[in-house]
Protein backbone atom coordinates (compact mmCIF):
# COMPACT_ATOMS: atom_id res chain seq x y z
CA UNK A 1 0.00 0.00 0.00
CA UNK A 2 0.95 3.70 -0.54
CA UNK A 3 0.69 5.27 2.63
CA UNK A 4 1.21 9.14 3.46
CA UNK A 5 2.54 10.29 6.81
CA UNK A 6 2.01 13.92 7.99
CA UNK A 7 4.69 14.65 10.28
CA UNK A 8 8.43 13.01 10.11
CA UNK A 9 9.43 13.38 13.66
CA UNK A 10 9.41 10.69 16.02
CA UNK A 11 5.81 8.86 15.63
CA UNK A 12 6.05 9.41 11.58
CA UNK A 13 9.53 8.47 11.14
CA UNK A 14 9.17 5.09 13.01
CA UNK A 15 5.71 4.32 11.11
CA UNK A 16 7.71 5.00 7.68
CA UNK A 17 10.40 2.64 8.84
CA UNK A 18 8.23 -0.38 9.58
CA UNK A 19 6.01 0.19 6.74
CA UNK A 20 9.09 0.05 4.54
CA UNK A 21 10.14 -2.90 6.40
CA UNK A 22 7.33 -4.83 5.84
CA UNK A 23 7.02 -4.30 1.95
CA UNK A 24 4.52 -0.85 2.13
CA UNK A 25 5.87 2.34 0.27
CA UNK A 26 5.25 5.24 2.79
CA UNK A 27 5.56 8.62 2.13
CA UNK A 28 6.51 11.60 5.14
CA UNK A 29 5.15 15.09 4.66
CA UNK A 30 6.72 17.51 6.93
CA UNK A 31 5.92 21.05 7.33
CA UNK A 32 9.07 21.92 8.22
CA UNK A 33 11.78 22.79 5.77
CA UNK A 34 14.11 20.07 7.31
CA UNK A 35 14.36 17.95 10.49
CA UNK A 36 13.63 20.09 13.49
CA UNK A 37 16.33 20.77 16.21
CA UNK A 38 16.44 21.45 19.80
CA UNK A 39 13.68 20.68 22.27
CA UNK A 40 14.03 19.62 25.56
CA UNK A 41 15.80 16.51 27.19
CA UNK A 42 13.81 13.37 27.57
CA UNK A 43 13.92 10.27 29.33
CA UNK A 44 13.94 7.28 27.02
CA UNK A 45 13.06 3.93 28.54
CA UNK A 46 9.82 1.41 28.10
CA UNK A 47 8.72 -0.64 24.89
CA UNK A 48 9.61 2.70 22.92
CA UNK A 49 13.15 1.16 23.96
CA UNK A 50 12.53 -2.31 23.05
CA UNK A 51 11.19 -0.83 19.51
CA UNK A 52 14.62 1.34 18.87
CA UNK A 53 16.17 -1.94 20.07
CA UNK A 54 14.22 -3.88 17.24
CA UNK A 55 15.53 -1.48 15.13
CA UNK A 56 18.88 -1.18 15.73
CA UNK A 57 19.74 2.32 16.73
CA UNK A 58 20.52 2.09 20.68
CA UNK A 59 24.10 2.54 19.98
CA UNK A 60 23.80 5.63 18.41
CA UNK A 61 21.06 6.76 21.28
CA UNK A 62 23.40 5.64 23.58
CA UNK A 63 25.85 7.75 22.04
CA UNK A 64 24.30 11.01 21.37
CA UNK A 65 22.64 10.51 25.14
CA UNK A 66 23.44 11.97 28.72
CA UNK A 67 24.02 9.15 31.61
CA UNK A 68 22.37 11.35 33.81
CA UNK A 69 23.77 10.72 37.47
CA UNK A 70 21.52 12.35 39.87
CA UNK A 71 18.15 14.17 39.69
CA UNK A 72 18.92 16.96 42.22
CA UNK A 73 15.89 19.30 43.74
CA UNK A 74 17.54 22.58 45.67
CA UNK A 75 15.76 25.40 47.96
CA UNK A 76 16.34 29.06 47.27
CA UNK A 77 19.83 28.94 48.76
CA UNK A 78 20.93 25.87 45.91
CA UNK A 79 21.14 23.19 48.38
CA UNK A 80 19.66 19.97 48.17
CA UNK A 81 16.55 19.41 49.48
CA UNK A 82 15.70 16.07 47.69
CA UNK A 83 16.06 14.00 44.95
CA UNK A 84 17.71 10.31 43.52
CA UNK A 85 20.48 8.86 42.09
CA UNK A 86 19.28 7.25 38.67
CA UNK A 87 20.77 4.01 39.71
CA UNK A 88 17.49 3.65 41.49
CA UNK A 89 16.09 4.24 37.93
CA UNK A 90 18.49 1.64 36.19
CA UNK A 91 17.53 -1.07 38.44
CA UNK A 92 14.30 -0.94 37.92
CA UNK A 93 14.25 -0.77 34.53
CA UNK A 94 17.36 -2.70 33.74
CA UNK A 95 19.65 -0.47 32.87
CA UNK A 96 17.30 0.10 29.93
CA UNK A 97 17.46 3.38 29.91
CA UNK A 98 19.10 6.65 28.41
CA UNK A 99 18.03 10.66 28.73
CA UNK A 100 18.62 12.61 25.50
CA UNK A 101 17.47 15.44 23.21
CA UNK A 102 13.80 14.68 21.82
CA UNK A 103 15.16 16.08 18.05
CA UNK A 104 18.29 13.44 18.31
CA UNK A 105 15.65 10.37 18.80
CA UNK A 106 13.78 11.96 16.33
CA UNK A 107 17.27 12.61 13.65
CA UNK A 108 18.51 9.19 14.84
CA UNK A 109 15.20 7.71 13.51
CA UNK A 110 15.48 9.44 10.05
CA UNK A 111 18.72 8.32 9.57
CA UNK A 112 17.32 4.97 9.13
CA UNK A 113 15.36 5.70 6.33
CA UNK A 114 16.89 8.40 4.95
CA UNK A 115 17.38 8.23 1.22
CA UNK A 116 15.04 5.25 1.46
CA UNK A 117 11.28 6.55 2.08
CA UNK A 118 10.31 9.91 0.27
CA UNK A 119 10.27 12.80 2.12
CA UNK A 120 8.47 15.62 1.10
CA UNK A 121 9.75 18.93 3.25
CA UNK A 122 8.20 22.63 3.41
CA UNK A 123 4.93 21.32 2.56
CA UNK A 124 1.29 20.73 3.89
CA UNK A 125 -1.68 19.28 3.88
CA UNK A 126 -4.68 21.07 2.86
CA UNK A 127 -7.43 18.74 1.90
CA UNK A 128 -7.85 14.92 2.39
CA UNK A 129 -10.66 13.35 0.39
CA UNK A 130 -11.64 9.50 0.63
CA UNK A 131 -13.90 7.30 -1.73
CA UNK A 132 -13.92 3.64 -1.53
CA UNK A 133 -10.78 3.50 -4.08
CA UNK A 134 -8.59 5.10 -1.05
CA UNK A 135 -7.35 8.82 -0.34
CA UNK A 136 -6.56 12.10 -2.36
CA UNK A 137 -4.68 14.35 -0.69
CA UNK A 138 -4.15 18.08 -1.75
CA UNK A 139 -0.93 20.00 -0.88
CA UNK A 140 -0.13 24.18 0.33
CA UNK A 141 2.42 23.81 -2.52
CA UNK A 142 2.69 20.27 -4.24
CA UNK A 143 -0.08 18.74 -6.83
CA UNK A 144 -2.69 16.60 -5.24
CA UNK A 145 -1.80 12.96 -4.63
CA UNK A 146 -3.25 9.32 -4.27
CA UNK A 147 -2.73 7.08 -1.10
CA UNK A 148 -4.27 3.97 0.58
CA UNK A 149 -4.00 5.10 3.37
CA UNK A 150 -3.50 8.35 5.69
CA UNK A 151 -1.69 8.93 8.80
CA UNK A 152 -1.74 11.73 11.11
CA UNK A 153 1.72 11.86 13.05
CA UNK A 154 1.79 15.76 13.50
CA UNK A 155 1.19 16.45 17.02
CA UNK A 156 -0.65 17.73 19.45
CA UNK A 157 -2.29 20.29 17.29
CA UNK A 158 -2.85 17.93 14.32
CA UNK A 159 -3.51 19.24 11.31
CA UNK A 160 -4.44 16.10 9.99
CA UNK A 161 -6.77 15.51 13.03
CA UNK A 162 -8.70 19.47 12.54
CA UNK A 163 -9.70 18.42 8.71
CA UNK A 164 -10.81 14.68 9.41
CA UNK A 165 -12.27 14.66 12.71
CA UNK A 166 -12.87 18.49 14.40
CA UNK A 167 -11.63 21.27 15.90
CA UNK A 168 -8.91 20.87 18.57
CA UNK A 169 -10.86 22.44 21.16
CA UNK A 170 -13.12 19.07 20.81
CA UNK A 171 -10.27 16.75 21.89
CA UNK A 172 -7.83 18.96 24.13
CA UNK A 173 -7.65 18.30 27.93
CA UNK A 174 -6.14 21.43 29.06
CA UNK A 175 -4.37 20.33 32.46
CA UNK A 176 -3.39 23.70 33.65
CA UNK A 177 0.48 24.19 33.35
CA UNK A 178 2.36 26.13 30.38
CA UNK A 179 6.08 25.10 29.84
CA UNK A 180 8.75 26.76 28.05
CA UNK A 181 12.35 25.62 27.16
CA UNK A 182 15.39 27.30 25.50
CA UNK A 183 19.21 27.01 25.60
CA UNK A 184 22.01 29.09 25.74
CA UNK A 185 25.95 28.96 25.30
CA UNK A 186 28.39 29.88 28.54
CA UNK A 187 25.84 29.51 31.42
CA UNK A 188 27.42 29.52 34.75
CA UNK A 189 27.41 27.26 37.21
CA UNK A 190 28.00 23.53 35.38
CA UNK A 191 26.63 20.67 36.97
CA UNK A 192 27.52 17.69 34.53
CA UNK A 193 25.16 14.98 34.36
CA UNK A 194 22.84 16.32 36.97
CA UNK A 195 19.15 17.39 36.47
CA UNK A 196 18.72 20.58 38.74
CA UNK A 197 15.17 21.62 39.49
CA UNK A 198 14.08 24.60 41.67
CA UNK A 199 10.51 24.98 42.36
CA UNK A 200 8.02 27.19 44.38
CA UNK A 201 4.07 26.88 44.50
CA UNK A 202 2.81 26.41 40.90
CA UNK A 203 6.35 27.25 39.35
CA UNK A 204 9.49 25.11 38.58
CA UNK A 205 12.65 25.81 36.88
CA UNK A 206 15.28 22.95 35.90
CA UNK A 207 18.13 23.14 34.40
CA UNK A 208 20.84 20.65 32.58
CA UNK A 209 24.65 21.52 31.46
CA UNK A 210 24.77 19.68 27.69
CA UNK A 211 27.35 19.09 25.50
CA UNK A 212 29.44 22.41 23.54
CA UNK A 213 28.80 24.71 26.78
CA UNK A 214 25.59 25.12 26.19
CA UNK A 215 22.46 24.58 28.98
CA UNK A 216 18.77 23.66 28.44
CA UNK A 217 16.51 25.46 30.84
CA UNK A 218 13.01 23.95 31.71
CA UNK A 219 10.17 26.29 33.10
CA UNK A 220 6.69 25.07 33.95
CA UNK A 221 3.93 26.83 35.83
CA UNK A 222 1.05 26.73 36.48
CA UNK A 223 -2.01 28.91 34.74
CA UNK A 224 -5.42 27.85 34.73
CA UNK A 225 -6.52 31.53 33.74
CA UNK A 226 -5.65 31.18 30.55
CA UNK A 227 -4.56 28.38 27.75
CA UNK A 228 -3.48 30.98 25.59
CA UNK A 229 0.11 30.56 24.32
CA UNK A 230 2.43 33.41 23.07
CA UNK A 231 3.52 33.11 19.65
CA UNK A 232 6.15 35.28 19.19
CA UNK A 233 9.91 34.68 21.27
CA UNK A 234 9.10 38.27 22.71
CA UNK A 235 6.06 37.39 23.50
CA UNK A 236 7.14 33.94 25.39
CA UNK A 237 9.98 35.55 26.95
CA UNK A 238 7.73 38.54 28.44
CA UNK A 239 5.26 35.60 29.41
CA UNK A 240 8.29 33.92 31.53
CA UNK A 241 9.69 37.44 33.05
CA UNK A 242 5.92 37.50 34.21
CA UNK A 243 5.42 34.40 35.51
CA UNK A 244 9.04 33.63 37.32
CA UNK A 245 9.62 37.61 38.72
CA UNK A 246 10.63 37.32 42.15
CA UNK A 247 11.36 33.74 41.92
CA UNK A 248 14.47 32.39 44.24
CA UNK A 249 17.58 30.36 43.65
CA UNK A 250 19.01 31.49 39.86
CA UNK A 251 16.07 32.53 38.41
CA UNK A 252 16.80 36.43 38.29
CA UNK A 253 20.28 35.21 36.26
CA UNK A 254 18.44 32.64 34.21
CA UNK A 255 15.58 35.21 33.14
CA UNK A 256 18.76 37.73 32.28
CA UNK A 257 20.25 34.89 30.09
CA UNK A 258 16.98 33.76 28.27
CA UNK A 259 16.94 37.32 26.65
CA UNK A 260 19.83 36.61 24.34
CA UNK A 261 18.15 33.09 23.77
CA UNK A 262 17.30 32.70 19.61
CA UNK A 263 14.45 30.10 19.83
CA UNK A 264 12.04 29.44 22.56
CA UNK A 265 9.87 26.24 22.80
CA UNK A 266 6.41 27.67 24.73
CA UNK A 267 3.29 25.78 24.69
CA UNK A 268 0.49 24.85 26.74
CA UNK A 269 0.25 21.47 29.07
CA UNK A 270 -2.10 19.57 27.49
CA UNK A 271 -3.81 15.59 26.50
CA UNK A 272 -5.49 14.91 23.59
CA UNK A 273 -8.33 12.43 24.52
CA UNK A 274 -10.40 10.81 21.79
CA UNK A 275 -13.19 8.18 21.47
CA UNK A 276 -11.70 7.06 18.29
CA UNK A 277 -8.87 7.84 15.91
CA UNK A 278 -9.52 6.13 13.14
CA UNK A 279 -11.89 7.62 10.39
CA UNK A 280 -12.11 5.68 7.75
CA UNK A 281 -8.25 5.17 5.96
CA UNK A 282 -7.30 7.92 8.31
CA UNK A 283 -5.57 7.22 11.48
CA UNK A 284 -4.26 9.55 14.06
CA UNK A 285 -0.65 8.22 15.94
CA UNK A 286 1.49 9.57 18.45
CA UNK A 287 0.40 12.70 20.08
CA UNK A 288 -1.68 13.63 17.13
CA UNK A 289 -3.92 10.45 18.54
CA UNK A 290 -3.39 10.27 22.45
CA UNK A 291 -1.02 12.70 23.41
CA UNK A 292 -0.23 11.64 27.52
CA UNK A 293 1.93 15.41 28.07
CA UNK A 294 5.55 16.03 29.15
CA UNK A 295 4.21 15.32 32.48
CA UNK A 296 3.76 11.49 31.76
CA UNK A 297 7.71 11.23 30.70
CA UNK A 298 7.29 8.63 28.20
CA UNK A 299 5.41 10.51 24.96
CA UNK A 300 8.39 9.55 22.84
CA UNK A 301 8.86 5.90 24.00
CA UNK A 302 5.01 5.30 23.74
CA UNK A 303 4.73 7.36 19.90
CA UNK A 304 7.16 4.51 18.98
CA UNK A 305 5.44 2.00 20.06
CA UNK A 306 2.50 3.12 18.36
CA UNK A 307 3.68 3.34 15.23
CA UNK A 308 5.28 -0.40 15.63
CA UNK A 309 2.09 -1.98 15.95
CA UNK A 310 0.19 0.45 13.07
CA UNK A 311 2.92 -0.84 11.00
CA UNK A 312 2.58 -4.58 12.37
CA UNK A 313 -1.12 -4.60 12.08
CA UNK A 314 -1.42 -2.78 8.28
CA UNK A 315 1.13 -5.31 7.35
CA UNK A 316 -0.76 -8.58 8.77
CA UNK A 317 -4.31 -7.52 7.79
CA UNK A 318 -2.76 -7.18 4.13
CA UNK A 319 -5.14 -6.02 1.44
CA UNK A 320 -7.90 -4.97 4.50
CA UNK A 321 -6.16 -1.06 5.57
CA UNK A 322 -9.43 -0.36 7.60
CA UNK A 323 -9.18 -3.80 9.62
CA UNK A 324 -5.86 -3.11 10.07
CA UNK A 325 -6.41 0.42 11.64
CA UNK A 326 -9.38 -0.99 13.94
CA UNK A 327 -6.87 -3.33 15.30
CA UNK A 328 -4.51 -0.75 16.10
CA UNK A 329 -7.16 1.13 17.94
CA UNK A 330 -8.18 -2.03 19.71
CA UNK A 331 -4.54 -2.74 20.69
CA UNK A 332 -3.07 0.82 22.17
CA UNK A 333 -6.02 2.65 22.94
CA UNK A 334 -6.86 1.07 26.50
CA UNK A 335 -3.05 1.40 27.53
CA UNK A 336 -2.68 5.04 26.23
CA UNK A 337 -6.04 5.83 28.34
CA UNK A 338 -4.46 4.07 31.30
CA UNK A 339 -1.17 6.40 30.88
CA UNK A 340 -3.30 9.54 30.24
CA UNK A 341 -5.01 8.86 33.58
CA UNK A 342 -1.39 8.30 35.26
CA UNK A 343 0.36 11.47 34.04
CA UNK A 344 -2.79 13.95 35.14
CA UNK A 345 -2.76 12.41 38.26
CA UNK A 346 1.24 12.90 38.10
CA UNK A 347 0.56 17.01 37.65
CA UNK A 348 0.52 18.18 41.32
CA UNK A 349 3.50 15.87 41.98
CA UNK A 350 6.17 17.12 39.33
CA UNK A 351 5.18 20.77 39.96
CA UNK A 352 3.71 20.63 43.51
CA UNK A 353 0.67 23.67 44.28
CA UNK A 354 2.14 24.52 48.02
CA UNK A 355 5.26 24.62 50.32
CA UNK A 356 3.96 21.61 52.06
CA UNK A 357 3.59 19.80 48.42
CA UNK A 358 7.08 21.24 47.64
CA UNK A 359 8.70 19.62 50.79
CA UNK A 360 6.37 16.45 50.66
CA UNK A 361 7.77 15.81 47.38
CA UNK A 362 11.67 16.76 48.08
CA UNK A 363 11.47 14.34 51.14
CA UNK A 364 9.57 11.42 49.47
CA UNK A 365 12.26 11.60 46.45
CA UNK A 366 15.09 11.23 49.09
CA UNK A 367 13.62 7.91 49.57
CA UNK A 368 13.96 6.63 46.15
CA UNK A 369 17.66 5.22 46.70
CA UNK A 370 16.44 2.31 48.53
CA UNK A 371 15.91 -0.47 46.45
CA UNK A 372 12.41 -1.22 48.20
CA UNK A 373 11.25 2.38 48.10
CA UNK A 374 11.97 2.49 44.19
CA UNK A 375 10.38 -0.49 43.35
CA UNK A 376 7.12 1.42 45.16
CA UNK A 377 7.63 4.77 44.17
CA UNK A 378 8.74 4.17 40.16
CA UNK A 379 7.64 0.52 39.57
CA UNK A 380 4.59 1.20 38.59
CA UNK A 381 5.04 4.73 37.37
CA UNK A 382 7.71 3.71 34.44
CA UNK A 383 6.65 -0.06 34.10
CA UNK A 384 4.29 -0.67 30.73
CA UNK A 385 1.35 -2.57 31.37
CA UNK A 386 1.29 -4.24 28.23
CA UNK A 387 2.46 -7.05 26.08
CA UNK A 388 4.31 -5.70 22.97
CA UNK A 389 3.05 -7.67 19.89
CA UNK A 390 5.50 -9.84 17.62
CA UNK A 391 4.82 -9.76 14.28
CA UNK A 392 5.84 -12.90 12.50
CA UNK A 393 7.03 -11.67 8.96
CA UNK A 394 9.72 -9.14 10.84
Amino acid sequence: MKIAISGAGIAGSTLAYWLRRYGHEPVLIERAPRLRSGGYIIDFWGHGYDVATMMGIVPRLQECGYCVKEVRFVGRDGRRRGGFTTDAIRRVLGKRFVSLRRSDLAATIYTAIDGKVETIFGDSIATIDEDASGIRVGFDRGPDRNFDVMVGADGLHSHVRELRFGQEEQFELYLGYKAAAFEISGYRPRDELIYISYAEPGRQVSRFSMRNDTTLFLFIYRDHESGEVPITDAGRKAALHDAFRNAGWECRQILEAMDAAEEIYFDRVSQIRMRNWIKGRTALLGDAAACVSLLAGEGSGLAMTEAYVLAGELARASNNPVAGLARYQLAMMPFLENKQKTAARFASYFVPKTGFGIAFRNGLTSLIDLPPMANLLLGRQMRDDFRLPHYAFE
